[in-house]
């Protein structure tokens, strides 16, 4: 397998000097004081879906924020521009901001406090909100932190201390006490995508992202997945109540204070499902950096957020012993394939790279999916 050398994805198109006259200007009118923008950049090494601006802001003590404070550091997270080749057809930004509060609020999960929240387009260009700013570092994506990075290199002891402490964020967003009419809007229903049960109709959401990432084409790997996923769908977890659910579990969204969690982010995937969503995306992500260490010869970390030691933490952190998690993660592959088409399309749209003959060499994992299907893949996971 011939793997790209990971780098940086282009995810706006936005001036930042622009940007920052604008976030300042908006500022001084939500606050009715003035406010100065001090800062401002873009995180690296993670993030490919919306717009991600971090920058420092300066006010009066006096100015009624809250008592005596001077300014912050904060971080806006914007709508993706349609001339930026999105990677999702809508971003759901109020319910991004509502479950972010909701598991605030109701749990011991860290999730950054969200300070405002701009519902118009005039202001950027495009709908955004304003969170808090919490110190700590990334597990990151490029380079793969299996690759070579401070998790990487940590003890065997502390790398473990951060999968059960990861393993405990996933239980607790689980066990968000809310009511079903609380939790409605994170339903796949309420898009129109239709079904039996929740799993059925985020499911039916899949399948309607795969019809627009493909466009006129077609993927013929992607198709025989969702064909074998509909042919060995997970009764028993189907069975029980879903919940609410991060969606894009990994631990590449947490920031880690040492190996504990300080801030849980990326938001914009939560749905209403089972457990056994984030469960499998959360192994699965893991795996995909590791099969690709592999295939290129290094040894990534073979022993890292092993699935049994993932369910063990997750349970005895008061989650549910998972039902069907083979299925899950596998349609974690599927659903991570259809997103890698998206996300190196948008690489091509920006000239970093070229159009393959074959779209679905963009899915780096292509080989591993295909090994799940043919049933090779577990031996040796």
């Amino acid at each position: 397998m011939s793997v790209p050398e990971p780098q940086a994805f282009t995810v706006s198109t936005r001036d930042d000097t622009q940007l920052r006259a604008d976030l300042a200007a908006w500022l001084t009118a939500t606050t009715g004081t003035p406010v100065a923008v001090t800062t401002l950049h873009r995180p690296e090494g993670n993030g490919m879906s919306s717009d991600t601006v971090l920058f420092d802001a300066e006010w009066s003590p006096d100015a009624g924020l809250e008592a005596g404070e001077r300014g912050g550091s904060f971080v806006a997270r914007i709508e993706p521009s349609t001339d930026a080749f999105p990677v999702f057809p809508t971003y759901d930004l109020a319910a991004q901001v509502r479950a972010m509060r909701l598991v605030g609020e109701r749990t011991d999960v860290p999730v950054p406090a969200v300070r405002w929240v701009e519902d118009s387009p005039d202001v950027l260009g495009a709908r955004f909100f304003v969170m808090d700013r919490v110190d700590g570092r990334v597990p990151p994506d490029v380079m793969p932190y299996p690759m070579g990075s401070w998790l990487s290199e940590a003890s065997k002891e502390d790398q473990s201390a951060l999968v059960a402490a990861s393993a405990g964020v996933l239980a607790a967003i689980h066990g968000t006490e809310a009511s079903a009419d609380e939790l409605a809007f994170l339903d796949a229903g309420r898009a129109g995508h239709a079904g039996s049960s929740a799993l059925a109709r985020q499911f039916a959401g899949e399948r309607a992202y795969y019809e627009w990432v493909r466009g006129a084409g077609r993927l013929p790997l992607i198709e025989r997945a969702f064909t074998w996923l509909e042919g060995c769908w997970p009764v028993a977890a189907d069975a029980r109540p879903p919940v609410l659910c991060w969606g894009d579990a990994r631990i590449g969204n947490i920031l880690y204070q040492g190996f504990t969690p300080a801030a849980v982010l990326d938001w914009e995937m939560a749905t209403l499902a089972p457990p056994e969503l984030d469960l499998g995306w959360t192994i699965f992500m893991h795996r995909f950096f590791q099969d690709l260490c592999e295939d290129m010869g290094l040894p990534g970390m073979p022993d890292f957020l092993h699935r049994d030691d993932v369910v063990e933490a997750y349970v005895r952190a008061g989650g549910r012993e998972p039902r069907d998690l083979d299925w899950f993660i596998t349609y974690a592959a599927v659903r991570h394939g259809t997103i890698m088409v998206r996300v190196m399309g948008r690489q091509v749209f920006f000239g970093e790279s070229e159009e393959p003959a074959d779209r679905e060499e963009f899915i780096l994992h292509r080989r591993s999916l295909e090994r799940m299907l043919d049933g090779h893949y577990w031996p040796v996971s």
